[in-house]
């Protein structure tokens, strides 16, 4: 398995405790939720990925 990327994010308080509340709610960490929600977003815009997978499969006619 590739090795994770990290990322440095700079976020607004007010949305860092909303993140943080839905993330208790869901019993995860603030960052497993950051990641849940981007995924979310790229399914709704039609970019999702596989887990584990590094590329975009939007394309893939068998995804």
């Amino acid at each position: 398995m590739p090795e994770r990327k990290k990322l440095l994010l700079r976020l607004d308080p007010q949305v860092y405790d909303a993140v943080a509340r839905w993330a208790g709610d869901d019993l995860r960490s603030v960052n497993a939720q950051i990641e849940f929600a981007l995924r979310l977003a790229l399914r709704q815009v039609g970019r999702d990925v596989r887990r584990g997978d590094s590329e975009v499969l939007a394309e893939d006619p068998d995804n």
